[in-house]
């Protein structure tokens, strides 16, 4: 199974965040479920990414899965241009995006995978 049953429950956004591997301070992250394997090109995972006010990163990101990315919360400058919340965005496998800010902080749910979801006829 690529991600557990959940039914609906709190989340607790104010604890509990974790560093993300290779992303600047200030940037954590929580996953909700799944599980995304990189090294064997696998998995799937959503997740809640959080800016604290300030962060940024310096270079753009590429990597080899699908992503998909909801603005729930703050704003977040991407390229030059300034995002509201209830934006979005689907990136397929190695599209270049960033680098990223946040002046005033910010909650990203984020969906990533390696395969598109498609049905089998």
């Amino acid at each position: 199974m690529l991600k557990e049953h959940k039914e609906f429950y709190t989340i607790d956004i104010k604890n509990d965040w974790e560093p993300v591997p290779g992303y600047p301070k200030g940037i954590t992250q929580k996953i909700l479920t799944g599980h995304l394997d990189e090294i064997n090109n696998s998995g799937t995972r959503s997740r809640l990414l959080k800016f604290e006010a300030g962060a940024f990163t310096t270079i753009p990101f590429r990597h080899d899965y699908w992503e998909e990315v909801f603005l729930a919360s703050g704003t977040l400058t991407v390229g030059g241009v300034t995002y509201s919340p209830m934006t979005y965005a689907c990136r397929p496998p190695d599209a270049y995006h960033g680098p990223f800010k946040s002046d005033d902080g910010c909650i990203l749910f984020e969906i990533h995978y390696f395969n598109p979801l498609t049905k089998e006829n």
